[in-house]
Order: structure tokens, then sequence, then C-alpha cells
């Protein structure tokens, strides 16, 4: 990979981190650490893998993505925004009433979201449905579905995860935003999902494990996803809760707590940092 591409996409990513941490602050309200775990891969997907137009959001042979970790929509909002689906200026309108953007993504009310998320563990099956209609279609088109480690905890992933391989869904790419906390705390703890990499193989996935916030590999990863024939995909993506912002790394407590305007101030201090 180009390292001023590279270079470029870790611009971006912090840019989007910056919108994470302002709109939910200007919020009073939402999940600032799962979304900056999050944002090097949705960066990655949106600036550089996926096949979209956000001039034509219907396009039939546009690349889906599936944010089934549906409280991790800030991170997403932002990537629609910063890829010209809306004016980036609706950002702050996030959990307002009326906004489109509400505290989950609503696949009716804005351009460029695929899917109505929030209720866990239902994303992948979601993903499962348009993957068949694509094979039914005769399309090429990929969908992508991003998923967290709590969420897995969750029954109907492993059904979901038993029909994506039993109908050889090759054209499903899962990436687990493997940051093992959640909101009550580590996720070992709560139920251990380990070792999870073991899991989906033998539920017949091929499983990649990878930094997920290392553009080289993330990129390389997806495109060795494109090869992989008969079965789907999953991307163990290892992340950093609050992943770019040194008071709120690895702290579970910013699961779902807005930062306050000083705390807002200490965090783009911080992340000015970054990178």
């Amino acid at each position: 990979m180009n390292q001023s591409k590279i270079q470029e996409l870790k611009n971006i990513a912090k840019q989007i981190r910056k919108d994470i941490l302002e709109m939910i602050t200007a919020a009073g309200s939402g999940h600032p650490g799962g979304s900056l775990s999050a944002a090097d891969i949705m960066v990655a997907l949106y600036f550089h893998k996926m096949k979209h137009n956000p001039e034509k959001p219907d396009w039939p042979d546009r690349d889906r993505f599936v944010l089934s970790k549906g409280h991790a929509c800030p991170a997403l909002y932002s990537c629609l925004a910063r890829s010209g689906y809306f004016p980036v200026s609706k950002l702050k309108t996030l959990r307002k009433l009326g906004s489109c953007l509400q505290g989950h993504p609503e696949r009716d009310r804005c351009n460029g979201i695929e899917a109505s998320t929030g209720p866990l563990g239902q994303g992948l099956s979601f993903a499962n449905g348009i993957a068949l209609a694509g094979k039914l279609d005769k399309k090429d088109y990929k969908v992508y579905v991003m998923l967290g480690d709590g969420e897995v905890q969750e029954g109907n992933i492993w059904e979901a995860a038993m029909a994506s391989s039993h109908y050889k869904l090759d054209n499903v790419i899962a990436i687990l935003d493997h940051n093992r906390l959640q909101i009550d705390g580590e996720v070992s703890k709560v139920k251990n999902i380990e070792p999870i990499d073991e899991k989906f193989k033998a539920f017949g996935w091929h499983v990649i494990t990878i930094d997920g916030h290392d553009f080289n590999q993330i990129i390389d990863t997806l495109e060795q996803a494109d090869k992989i024939k008969n079965k789907p995909t999953m991307l163990i993506a290892n992340t950093i809760k609050g992943k770019g912002v040194k008071c709120m790394e690895n702290k579970a407590e910013w699961h779902g707590k807005a930062p306050s305007e000083n705390e807002l101030n200490v965090c783009l201090q911080e992340l000015a940092q970054y990178g």
C-alpha cells in the first residue's frame, strides 16, 4: 500500500475521531469508547475498500456495510458525512429530536445507512439476507458487517454464523471489533468468548486476526478476503476501546458516557498528539 495513501487514511481517521468526540459531547449522551475503537476499520472501508457512491446511495451494485454494534453509530455517521452522503454540519444534531442521526442507525432516516440496528446480535443475520439476495441476483457486491465482542455473547450471532457457512456466503466479511470491554467491564469476566478465532473456524469460517488500528494490515486482509471462496470470512480486529484519546483508552466507563465540555478539551488535546 502506498504510504501517502496510508497517511491520508490516518488523517481522515483523526478527523473522524474528532467528530465522534464533538458530536457526543454536543448530544450529552452516546458511546465514545466503541466508536473510537472502530474508527480505523470504518475509514478503511469507506475511504478505500468499498464500492459506494454518495450521489447514488441505492446503487444496486454497491458494497454494503452493516453496523451490527449500532451504538458505535457516531463513527458511521462521521464516515458517511465525510464521504458526502449528507452535510458535515448535521453531525452536531446527533440524538436531537427530529434528527436523522439517532442514537442507533435507522435505515429510512438517512442516506447511506443499510440497516436499522441497536438490539445486539441481529446484524449478521441481516447481512446474510443481503448476501443471499446478492447471490440470487448474480451480483458481486460484498457485505461487510461489524460486530462487537460483547455482542458475540448473543446466541443469535451463532445461529447466523452457521447460516453464513451453510450457504457458503463468501460475499460476507464480518469484522469483530475486539476491544475486550463492554458496558459491564471486561468481556472475559462478563461472559468469556475465547478462543473466539477457533469458535468461528469451527463454524466453518475463514478467520484472520489483525491489528485493527494498522491500516496496512486492515487493507491487506480485506484484499485477502476477496479471494476466499465458498465460505465467509471473519476478521478479528484487535483494538483498543477509546483509541486515540489516552484518558479514554481501555476504560469501560467510557462505553456509554459523554464527555463534559472540559473533558472534551482534554480529549481533543490528547487526540492532537495521536498518530
